[in-house]
């Protein structure tokens, strides 16, 4: 189990637009694993690999019904409307509201390097959006519509 340093909004690999991923080898196999290690480590639903200073396109997510990885993912299809509470492993202790698509439907290359589709609703759209944001430079951050202090957070909202 190999746990990975993730990097806050101070650094600036978090602002910068992800390669995407030309091979499959043994380093990327090593990265999906340390990354989703990492994310379980810390508790959260999804890390891609900005957050830990690399600037690949590659994402592990995991909203409560196994793990997800995606290589090179890109969002194909998005519907509907939702305003949910997000927070960020790169960004400790803060969280607001932020508009996603309730539905969205991604494209991806799984470790074998066959192309595959994922379809989320609710939790899974918000991840896939938040950390394909994070491939191109976005936090959540930027799409705040109203910040959460922690005790409404506490309260339930």
């Amino acid at each position: 189990m190999a746990i990975r340093n993730i990097r806050t909004e101070e650094d600036e690999v978090l602002r910068k637009i992800s390669r995407e991923v030309d091979i499959i080898n043994d380093k990327i196999l090593t990265l999906l694993k340390d990354m989703a290690d990492t994310m379980y480590d810390a508790q959260g639903i999804g890390l891609a690999a900005p957050q830990v200073g690399i600037l690949k396109r590659i994402v592990v997510i995991d909203a409560g019904d196994g793990l997800i990885e995606l290589i090179n993912p890109k969002i194909v299809e998005e519907s509907g409307e939702q305003i949910e509470t997000e927070g960020c492993l790169s960004i400790p202790e803060v969280f607001g509201e932020v508009k996603r698509p309730a539905k969205v439907t991604v494209k991806a290359l799984n470790r074998k390097g066959e192309e595959f589709t994922v379809e989320g609703t609710e939790l899974l759209a918000r991840a896939l959006c938040h950390e394909v944001d994070h491939l191109n430079g976005i936090l959540f951050k930027d799409k705040v519509i109203r910040y959460i202090d922690k005790d409404e957070l506490k309260a339930g909202k």
